[in-house]
């Protein structure tokens, strides 16, 4: 449970701080472009790790309807949220879309609760609470003059398409709703990427990556979007393959480990990261709102740390392959007799027989029972 806590909070730092370098590179890279060189860039990187990994091709472990799952979160998450995360960020300041990247976690635990049906106790659902009541605390608007500035900016960057004094009003909200828009099309790839938790991290972060680098770069160019200098297009893909590729696989990782509501309350504190690193940047000083929402998000992250939930439960027979070592859930034999053991694990296809005990879990790959 240590180790997918670490994942989750590594993913966050990761993405949290693609944010305000990718805010960075919108001035030389259009933004359609810009969400499919990330992906490619994370795409390209994690596939020819895993090539190298593996000597070769090796099957991911994904079975029949996985493939569905997959192909949905990658259209939902890959396409159509970075490509409205990269357009809100032109009408928006970075400080202020990694803040309202809050709305990720709030979205991915409520249809991780209402929808997917995944168990959650009062004191996950208040340290969920104590992260987003931070977030909201650095929204908060302190610097009219600095709000005045990010209007006229939003204004300048929609110049030749409407008004210029309409569209300075129509981007004022519409850059927030469109990283709204993305924070729920993640909400939804986070809870579809679920249901193929179990398979390879690499190859599920590598191929989305790929096919939404592929997809969002060509609309791009397509659309008369010019290639960049390799300069900026080298670093948009270096920024891709941390931010948007590492990240997802320690997320992945996180979500096998934790399960979708658990592993995104972890996560919500990329935001707090991506201002910090926006702050750093540009040179803004911090408030006494910053520091208090960084409390609110500790605290909430203390209490997810503190959860224990155990109870008698019952495993129903389950087949599929994963990474893993030979615990209370994993006691199957192995052809010839022999049991490797190694600290990281191992993968293989292997079957779960019934079982019944009681010990601590989170909602995890082994652990979907209703409560």
């Amino acid at each position: 449970m240590n180790r997918a806590i670490a994942y989750a909070l590594a993913s966050a730092l990761l993405f949290g701080a693609s944010t305000p370098l990718a805010k960075q590179l919108l001035d030389q890279v259009p933004p359609l472009l810009l969400g499919g060189l990330l992906y490619l860039g994370a795409g390209l990187g994690l596939l020819l790790y895993r090539l190298l990994r593996d000597r070769g091709w090796r099957h991911p472990g994904l079975q029949g309807r996985d493939w569905g799952w997959l192909g949905a979160a990658i259209a939902i998450g890959g396409v159509l949220g970075t490509g409205a995360l990269m357009f809100g960020l032109q009408l928006s300041s970075a400080a202020s879309a990694s803040l309202l990247l809050n709305l990720e976690a709030v979205f991915t635990a409520l249809l991780a609760w209402l929808v997917f049906r995944e168990h959650a106790s009062r004191r996950v659902v208040t340290g969920m609470l104590a992260i987003v009541a931070g977030g909201l605390l650095l929204a908060w608007p302190t610097d009219p003059a600095a709000t005045a500035a990010a209007a006229a900016t939003a204004g300048a960057a929609g110049a030749g398409l409407v008004a210029p004094s309409a569209w300075a009003a129509a981007s004022a909200w519409l850059g927030p709703l469109l990283v709204a828009l993305a924070c729920l099309c993640w909400a939804i790839d986070n809870n579809l990427t679920r249901k193929v938790a179990a398979a390879d991290a690499l190859f599920i972060a590598g191929s989305r990556g790929l096919v939404a680098g592929v997809v969002s770069s060509g609309a791009a160019l397509a659309l008369g979007a010019a290639w960049p200098a390799a300069g900026p297009a080298l670093a948009a893909m270096l920024v891709g393959l941390l931010g948007y590729g590492v990240s997802l696989v320690l997320f992945v990782l996180a979500l096998r480990g934790l399960g979708t509501a658990r592993a995104s309350a972890y996560f919500a504190t990329a935001p707090f990261i991506g201002v910090a690193l926006s702050l750093l940047l540009l040179g803004e000083a911090t408030t006494w709102l910053f520091w208090l929402a960084g409390l609110l998000m500790a605290a909430g992250v203390w209490l997810h740390l503190g959860e224990r939930h155990a109870h008698l439960h019952q495993h129903e027979a389950q087949e599929h392959e994963h990474w893993h070592q030979h615990d209370a859930h994993h006691q199957h034999t192995h052809e010839g007799g022999a049991r490797p053991e190694s600290p990281l694990g191992h993968r293989h296809w292997h079957r779960h027989e019934p079982l019944t005990h009681r010990h601590p879990h989170y909602p995890d790959t082994h652990h979907q029972h209703r409560h």
